[in-house]
Parts: structure tokens; sequence; C-alpha cells
């Protein structure tokens, strides 16, 4: 019991630091922006107003909608927009063309999961850096040099791991927490009326006096909701009971003592507004206060960098984006792994948007339209879980989802506002890589038809060959193929050339599954095709590590030997070369081929021996 207990705890101490990182840190630059904008003007009443409409929507979208709606829909315990879609994509099967859209709506959502992940650690880290403007205006030139030097130190050592300092992340995030408790605390006992902010009466005189401006603030209110996705995304890693825990024992009322003293704050004076949050803090607390931020935002960001990792393996596995070079940076943690491409694409990016907005305020300009268009994607993706998964009436469904649409609906539309101000920086991100997760998608489908046209049937090939059968030399000779079923370009290639057949021969297919894991139990798919050759299909979840060697082992209790001195494995190297007439647009074409050439060598992705493979070429027009 105890055991239990204790493990519980180091659970929702992890869930404080990796899932709420993001979060945590709205109390920055929420408030800020909503009484910076000039659009509310500054009475009692409207502060009333706007904390009342902070502490509700943390408890409608965060606490209602994630916490206790969205955390239900797990996909064999893990989270996420892919594993959503998954399991939304599943339920529809019956159904190609709601299936079909609902895989690019939700492809489009993992797109702008990208957008979202380049500007929250530039606004986090930037809010964070600019407590030192409160200490002295003299520092403002050195706000966005030193957010870049601390920008690209967390992006340089990603290389390593987070595993020495990931156990720290819990620990940090939770003084952080307490931390911007006891500021709101301090500010409350001398106002604390403001406490009957709690009461939405507030919120609902604010909205019915004021609906324009409402609509307006919007886009600056969705920022206290800043990594509500990570709570899903997250799941895998630490389970429902912690993520529900930590929010309702820690975030959640740290997270309102914190907004509710930044209001009495204003309350007392009206000026703070500048900086609310670093006016909180006394004059020898400010610059701790400053350091304290940044590593709060450093580890918030962090979880985001981490997360990209995650959702691009996950990516590439289901077949949206081209293999590209993962490294493992723990021998005990599958899950703990480095992209460089992803790590340095990410923070060029990062580096452009602190760049051009300069501050965390023009930065609030551009965020809301990625993440409260994820926001309404995964509302629209559980109403097709809730409905054709789990069975539930179709009223009970509207009623679960149909409110929290017409928030997230709400929330967007005030956001799309500052789609010339800022707001197209992210989506033009999203839409990048959207549009290069579907050519890839579409010229694989369009390379397998072609491959699957001009193919020769497996079974009467080696029926033919078997004859006259070439001579066979010692060893295991692993043929993969896309396409089961048909003879490996491979294959024909090394007759041609080689004039010889391998003692045991096995024609391997990888197929990615819509499923997060796939147990060893159900991993081979085996069956003999007479001579000492076997057709083997090797299945994997979006979430599991390829390792095609160690998968193939248990072949040899069934008569085939794969030893690591004799075992070859023969590869197609297909070089794609466009064409004019059916298939994609022509420069569609030329940007798969482009990234067909890119892509890491299939050797590496599957974890083959380097000494062990064969790669013989073939080209293919579409």
């Amino acid at each position: 019991m105890s055991a239990s207990r204790s493990s519980l705890a180091a659970l929702t101490l992890g869930a404080i630091g990796v899932v709420y990182g993001d979060i945590g840190t709205s109390v920055l630059y929420a408030v800020k922006e909503i009484f910076g904008s000039g659009h509310v003007p500054f009475t009692h009443a409207n502060v009333y107003g706007i904390l009342s409409i902070l502490f509700w929507t943390l408890t409608v979208i965060v606490s209602l909608k994630y916490v206790v709606l969205v955390l239900r829909a797990d996909n064999n315990g893990e989270g996420g927009l892919i594993a959503m879609l998954a399991l939304a994509s599943t339920a529809v099967k019956d159904r190609p063309a709601l299936r079909q859209a609902l895989l690019a709506i939700g492809i489009f959502g993992t797109a702008l999961f990208y957008g979202d992940g380049v500007i929250t650690p530039a606004i986090s880290v930037l809010s964070a850096v600019e407590g030192l403007e409160v200490i002295s205006p003299h520092f403002r030139h050195y706000v966005v040099p030193i957010t870049l030097l601390v920008l690209f130190v967390l992006f340089a050592v990603q290389k390593r791991g987070t595993g020495g300092i990931g156990r720290f992340f819990g620990p940090i995030t939770l003084a952080w927490f307490l931390t911007i408790a006891a500021l709101g605390v301090s500010q409350i006992v001398g106002h604390p009326e403001i406490l009957g902010a709690l009461n939405p009466v507030h919120a609902l005189r604010f909205m019915w006096a004021q609906p324009g401006t409402t609509f307006i603030i919007l886009g600056a209110v969705v920022l206290c909701v800043t990594g509500a996705e990570a709570l899903y995304a997250d799941l895998g890693h630490f389970g429902k009971r912690p993520i529900r825990l930590a929010w309702f024992s820690v975030v959640m009322p740290c997270l309102t003592l914190n907004y509710f003293g930044q209001g009495a704050l204003l309350l007392e004076d009206p000026a703070a507004v500048k900086n609310p949050f670093f006016n909180m803090a006394p004059g020898w607390l400010l610059l701790p206060l400053v350091v304290m931020a940044t590593m709060a935002t450093v580890i918030a960001s962090q979880a985001l960098i981490t997360g990209a990792f995650s959702v691009t393996k996950q990516a590439i596995q289901l077949g949206y984006l081209p293999r590209l070079k993962i490294l493992h940076t723990s021998v005990k943690h599958t899950g703990q792994i480095y992209m460089p491409f992803v790590n340095w694409s990410l923070f060029v990016a990062i580096l452009l948007a602190v760049v051009m907005f300069k501050s965390s305020s023009n930065l609030a300009a551009a965020y809301g339209i990625a993440v409260t268009l994820d926001m309404l994607i995964t509302t629209v993706l559980t109403f097709f879980v809730v409905r054709y998964s789990w069975k539930y009436p179709l009223w009970v469904c509207v009623a679960a989802t149909g409110f929290f649409f017409l928030v997230d609906l709400a929330f967007f539309s005030s956001n799309l506002l500052k789609l010339f101000a800022g707001g197209w920086f992210p989506l033009l991100i999203g839409g990048a890589v959207f549009t290069l997760m579907m050519t890839w998608k579409q010229g694989r489908a369009l390379m397998h038809e072609k491959q699957h046209a001009e193919s020769i049937e497996l079974n009467s090939f080696l029926d033919a060959l078997f004859m006259a059968p070439p001579a066979r030399v010692e060893g295991t000779a692993v043929f993969l193929t896309a396409d089961a079923d048909t003879v490996p370009n491979a294959l024909l290639h090394n007759l041609k050339h080689n004039k010889v057949l391998h003692e045991q021969n096995l024609f391997v297919t990888v197929r990615s599954h819509e499923v997060p894991w796939i147990g060893l139990d159900k991993r081979l798919q085996i069956e003999p095709l007479g001579h000492d050759c076997w057709q083997v299909t090797v299945n994997y979840g979006f979430k599991n590590d390829l390792d095609l060697p160690e998968a193939l082992s248990a072949m040899r209790g069934r008569g085939c030997d794969l030893g690591p001195m004799t075992t070859s494995y023969f590869l197609s190297r297909d070089v794609v070369v466009p064409t004019i007439g059916s298939g994609m647009a022509p420069w569609r074409e030329k940007l798969f081929a482009q990234m067909h050439h890119n892509a890491s060598a299939a050797a590496e992705f599957l974890n083959l021996p380097s000494n062990a493979v064969i790669e013989l070429g073939s080209k293919v027009e579409i």
C-alpha cells in the first residue's frame, strides 16, 4: 500500500513538472495582455469580471473538458492528438469518406502542434526574461539577446538527453507553483474581497454589459490555458490519476491564487498593469524571481520539445513523414529520443519568432489561433469517439461535446482577429508541415500503386524459380518489401547480378498500425512458403521502437536461424522520378522526390546492423 502511494506521489510530482510547466508559466503574461490591450476600461467591476472569466475559463476548458472528459478517451493508455485520431478513425472505419475527412482534420491538428511549439517557448522565455525590465529599464536592450542565449543552450543540450536533469523538473516546478501561490496570497491579504470574483455572476455581468469587448479579449484570455493539450498528450507517461490529482491539488489552486493576487494588486495600484506578475514581488525578490521564472519556462519549453520529438516519431511510423534520424538518449527509457533535424528546425523557427516579434506582448498577438484550432479539433474528434467507439446515444454525444465545441469556437473566432497582427505565423508553420505530411502520404501511395502494378506475385515466382533453382549459399537473407505477397526488387536484382539464393530466405514487410503499442505476442505473422522460405509481417504500434533484428529473433524457435554473422539484409533503395501526367501537381511530385531522397536510410530506422546491409537501387516514376 505504501509503495503504491509513493509511486502515485512520484508520478504526481512528475506530472507537475512535465504536464503543467506550460500552463504554470501563463501567469507571467495572461493578465498583462488582457489589460494591456487597451480594450478593457480600468474599473473595479472590470477587474472582478476579468478574474472571474479567467477562473471559469480554467474550470470549463481544463477541469471539465480535458481533466474530466478528454482524459477518458485513452488509446490503450495513450493520449495526444494522434492517439485520439487513431481512436476516431478506427471507430468510423466502415465509413471511408468520413474516415478520410477525420484523418485530414487530425493530421492538420498535428501539424498545428508545430506552430504552437514555436510560439510557446518564445513567449514563455521572453516573458520571464522581461522581468529584468521591472528591476531596471536599462535592461530592456538585453532581453532579446538573453532570451536567445537561454533558448540556444536549451536546444544545444537536447542531444545529451534529459534523463539526468529530468528528475529535477518536478521539484523545481512544484517550487514555482508554491512561489506564485505565495505571491498571490501576499496581495490577496490586503484585498480579500477580490475572492468574490470566484462567483460566475461577475463574469456573466461583464459579458452581458460588454459583449463586443468580451469577444475581443477572449484572444488574450486563452493565454491562461496554454498547454492544456499537454494534459492529454502526456497521458501515457503518467496516467489519469496523477494528472488529475496534480491539477486539483496543486496546479489549479496555485494558478487561481496568483491570478487573484494580480487582480488585488491592480485594485491597489493600477500602474502595475505594465507587468502585474513581477510587480507583485518586493524589490529584493525580483532577481531570484526572474531566475526562477526563466527556469520554469525552460522546463515548460523542454516538455514541448520532447513532445515534438515524440509526435514526429509517431507521424513517421503512421506514414505521414519521411524517416528522420532518431537517437536514443537513454539505455533505460525507450521513449527518450533526440531528433537532430526536428530540434534545430524548431530552434531556427523560434529564433525567427523572437527576433521578429521582440516582446511577449507582440508574440501574444501571434499566439492563440493554433492552440484554439487544436482544441476545436480535439473536441470534434472526441465527438466521434464518444458516438462511434463508446456507442453512446446521439443526444448524449451532442450534450457532452456540443457545449465545449461552442466555447472552443468562440475562442477560435476571437483569435482570428489577431490573424494579421501575427496569428499568420503559427498558421504558416502548421500549413507548411501539413503540406509536407499530405505530400509524403500521397506520394507513398502513388509509389505503392506504381510498384504494385509492376510487381510479380511471390508464390508463383518461387514455384517457377525452384523448378530450376539457382545455386544456394549459406546464411539467411532478409528481403524487405513494402508490399506483401509480391517479389521484392532486391531479390530480382540479387538473382540477376549474383545468380545465387541463400539457404534461408525471409520476405519481410513492416507494418505500423493505428494503435500505440503492439505486444511481442502479436509482433510477428509468419507464413511458410516452402524451400526454407518464409513470408513475415512485423507489426508495430505508432509508439513502439522499431528494431527488426530483435523482432526477427523470435524466428529462431521456428526452424529459421538468424545468426548475427550469417544474416544479410537486402533493401531496395528507390529513386523517385517525377513525371508529368496523373498523380500530384508537378511541384508536389518534385517536393516528394526531394523528401524521399533526403529521408534517412531504412537500415538505420529499423536498427539493422550496418555491416550486414546490402542496398540495391531501382527507379520509380510517379
